[in-house]
């Protein structure tokens, strides 16, 4: 097959790494998946894992996918790349990595020693903002590490995401994209630019600007690649690198979400509600709208932090049989849990689950435990199944009421991406609790695709981002709520789930002073 300007499109997730080949209509012509060991912990609560795994990881897939598709190599144009957020990584003056990566998903907690003093604490205080900053102050990797290894903060040359980090083994040069800055750094998320140094963000995460790489409006050129890093990853040397956005960004951008009325539900390790907004908008008190994948954008979210992990626990524990009828068989084990629920009542026959399912979330409260009411002898572990995905829906869509509170907007349409999207009952169950139509993108790999619609627009292949979503983005299937399950949802909505935190609260406050976990 004769093609032209295809994009290379690297995908580095928490649990695998995707390179995919994009032609200009959104179709995959080529796609190699590997998948990577997310982190390894030390001590409970640490994620880490050595930067020079995820290279190699990527190095791997890219060759794979060469090795498959070989024809296709000489036609690819442009490179670019998406990554998970947050996941951290110190180097040398060399370049070489001086510690394991903190992963987003790792816990471990700073001191709040330097910031705020006795005097910023009371002005926060009388605007309610003490709590969130204090416990900003203590998430920053930065300040632990400045605290507990202060010999590698001091031959820390720079400091960057793995989204930077993998760009300087791809092109040689500390350059980053805008829209992959989504973490505890002196980062102005209003202006989208590293922060001044009066800045109060810049007083909490205090990285001298040296030690950050440069920033570049997605779809602009980072550079290209390298000689060297393509005799590593078969990637043909000389290719630009258009930047894109971090993967959650990247994700709603290839949903084909651009409108604030319409919001993109990611199913993912995390799952998130994301909407796009033109003005700078705080849902939360003190926690930014991220950079959008369109520059000057501005992405609202609402996080449950461990979302669809809450789905793979599940099959971890309870779901060996249906593991190994899809090892068996090739059915995919999506299809046989859907099978599981399907004639499970929509309610989960009372069972009712609040996902707070790890320590550390933010909102509703620090001490936020998960729970599971209702329990009764009919109940199976398909009910429990099917209570976990109307929790994940339950709490999304608390999270989407407080965001068009704060916006203005009323949300007429929610596009679902991310993994728990291949399940039809998920699907269902969304639409009947949120009371919206859901649509389904017609390929899995959104997030790959909004970064190759950053490479679209970088390279001229389209005008405008309207135009290169029409040509590149394709609605799969639509869901529409069910009358009946939606007014059950409602009631069970309004008269359980919203109540539950409010009435458990206390005894998570009594727990967590019993047992000291969480911390």
């Amino acid at each position: 097959m004769e093609l032209s300007n295809i994009i290379l499109s690297i995908d580095v997730g928490t649990q695998s790494i995707r390179a995919v080949l994009f032609d200009l209509k959104g179709h995959i012509l080529e796609i190699a998946k590997t998948e990577i060991e997310p982190y390894y912990s030390d001590k409970p609560g640490w994620a880490e894992q050595e930067p020079d795994y995820f290279w190699e990881k990527l190095s791997e897939t890219t060759q794979q996918l060469f090795e498959t598709a070989p024809n296709f190599k000489s036609q690819i144009t442009v490179v670019t790349l998406t990554t998970q957020r947050g996941t951290v990584i110190n180097l040398d003056r060399e370049g070489k990595p001086l510690r394991p990566a903190m992963i987003w998903l790792d816990q471990r907690q700073a001191e709040a020693t330097h910031f705020p003093n006795r005097l910023t604490k009371m002005g926060l205080g009388i605007m309610k903002l003490k709590e969130s900053v204090i416990q900003s102050v203590k998430n920053g990797e930065c300040n632990w590490i400045k605290q507990n290894q202060p010999e590698i903060w001091e031959k820390t040359a720079k400091y960057l995401f793995l989204s930077g980090f993998l760009t300087y083994k791809l092109i040689g040069q500390y350059s980053d994209s805008v829209a992959n800055i989504v973490g505890y750094v002196p980062f102005d998320y209003k202006k989208q630019q590293w922060a001044k140094d009066h800045d109060i963000i810049s007083k909490m995460f205090p990285i001298e600007r040296s030690k950050l790489p440069s920033l570049v409006k997605p779809s602009e050129l980072l550079g290209t690649i390298s000689k060297e890093a393509s005799l590593q990853t078969g990637i043909p040397e000389g290719l630009p690198l258009i930047a894109a956005a971090a993967d959650k960004a990247s994700e709603v951008l290839g949903s084909g979400v651009i409108a604030p009325e319409v919001a993109c539900l990611s199913y993912g390790t995390t799952a998130t509600v994301q909407t796009v907004q033109k003005q700078y908008v705080e849902v939360l008190n003190f926690l930014p709208p991220y950079p959008g994948a369109i520059f000057n954008t501005y992405h609202t979210e609402i996080m449950i932090y461990r979302g669809f992990w809450m789905i793979n626990w599940f099959k971890k524990q309870f779901g060996h049989r249906e593991k190994r009828i899809s090892k068996k068989t090739g059915i995919p084990s999506e299809q046989l849990f859907d099978d599981m629920i399907k004639d499970i009542p929509p309610g989960s026959m009372g069972l009712t689950l609040q996902p707070y399912w790890s320590p550390g979330v933010r909102k509703p409260g620090t001490e936020a435990k998960g729970a599971i009411i209702g329990f009764g002898d009919v109940h199976t572990r398909a009910h429990i199944y099917r209570a976990i995905l109307e929790g994940l829906a339950y709490a999304l869509k608390e999270g989407l009421q407080r965001t068009e509170k704060k916006t203005h907007t009323k949300i007429r349409k929610i596009i679902v991406s991310g993994g728990g999207s291949q399940s039809e009952m998920a699907m269902q169950l969304t639409a009947d609790i949120f009371d919206l139509p859901v649509e389904k993108p017609s390929l899995y790999e959104t997030s790959a695709l909004g970064a190759a619609i950053n490479a679209a627009m970088g390279m001229g292949y389209f005008e405008t981002y309207e135009q290169a979503i029409a040509a590149m983005c394709h609605t799969g299937k639509t869901y529409y709520p069910i009358p009946a399950n939606r007014d059950l949802y409602k009631k069970l909505y309004h008269r359980i789930y919203k109540k539950m935190y409010g009435r458990l609260r206390r005894l998570y406050h009594e727990i967590r002073d019993i047992t000291g976990y969480p911390e």
